[in-house]
């Protein structure tokens, strides 16, 4: 085992996986894919909107000051991207606007695809100890974001409107 691995805190982040897809396989799920698709993929994309959460890695005191800040930045402006591309997803879905699952798509994509860049990242960097009060965003947070990706996923392969 190499000498920077946390097992507490990989369990912790594997705790927090598996609740959170037993909670969306149990309570989720049902709920969701019995409302209208357009409201389904709303209301998950609304979960999305607080990714600006992920910018607090680049606040001084937040995060240790060892953290790296080309890792911090990365970590903050792939969140916010992924905010602003979920709340255009709400609106576009609220307005019907014809580009509206097309966002979705991009919306969903970029920000899974950020998340395991993230999580890809932060393997590299080796410490969790590094992110200091930012510890809950990987550990809880990107769990319950990744779970409901997979639910966005799972809506958009099902039959549109």
């Amino acid at each position: 085992m190499p000498p920077t691995f946390n097992l507490p805190f990989v369990l912790s982040v594997a705790g927090a996986f598996l609740t959170s897809a037993v909670v969306a396989i149990t309570y989720v799920w049902p709920a969701i894919s019995a409302m209208p698709y357009y409201e389904a993929l709303r209301l998950l994309a609304a979960f999305h909107a607080f990714r600006f959460l992920g910018m607090n890695f680049m606040v001084a005191g937040f995060v240790s000051p060892k953290l790296s800040s080309d890792f911090a930045s990365k970590i903050g402006w792939g969140d916010l991207i992924a905010a602003v591309l979920a709340l255009l997803s709400m609106a576009a879905l609220s307005w019907r606007w014809p580009i509206a699952i097309p966002l979705v798509w991009i919306f969903n994509v970029w920000g899974t695809l950020d998340l395991l860049n993230a999580y890809y990242m932060g393997v590299k960097l080796g410490d969790p100890g590094q992110f200091g009060a930012g510890i809950y965003i990987p550990a809880l947070y990107v769990p319950l974001l990744l779970v409901s990706h997979v639910l966005i996923f799972m809506i958009l392969l099902k039959p549109g409107p």
